[in-house]
């Protein structure tokens, strides 16, 4: 697959995925926390998941396979050898830190909600939210030859 394809597919996911949870942070979370209405975020997240997911899934993989276009394959990853390897580095702590969040959110937080504990989900909300657009703004990077310090 072209790497121009993949940029697109991955493109598409970030759009869904930080799109959603700009969403969710921006309008919906405001008036969970509002109403203290645990339903109202759980409607939410129901319909979200359908896409979300799949567009998270879309994005690791075409992001792992342009990381060995680019030449850094798993061997290479977290050394912070080189401006690309720096950005797919971070990318991918960040990826795990959601990927943490995730796993907090669905087996504690979430089966535990009620309007007590919805300052708890509110935090894992904003934090992937902003975990996802700093990985968009990481990503913009390697258009420019990745990062360095």
């Amino acid at each position: 697959m072209s790497h121009h394809l993949l940029l697109i597919v991955h493109l598409l996911g970030a759009t869904v995925w930080v799109g959603g949870h700009l969403i969710l942070a921006v309008t919906i979370l405001p008036e969970v926390l509002k109403k203290k209405d645990v339903e109202i975020l759980l409607d939410f997240e129901r319909k979200y998941e359908k896409i979300g997911i799949p567009a998270l899934l879309l994005m690791v993989i075409s992001g792992v396979w342009m990381s060995y276009k680019f030449g850094v394959g798993f061997s290479n990853w977290f050394h912070f050898s080189n401006p690309i390897e720096t950005v797919i580095s971070l990318k991918l702590i960040l990826l795990l830190i959601t990927v943490l969040f995730a796993i907090s959110a669905n087996f504690f937080v979430i089966p535990k909600l009620t309007a007590k504990t919805l300052p708890l989900m509110a935090f894992h909300i904003l934090s992937v939210t902003t975990i996802g657009v700093l990985m968009l703004l990481l990503g913009s990077f390697v258009r420019y030859g990745g990062l360095s310090f």
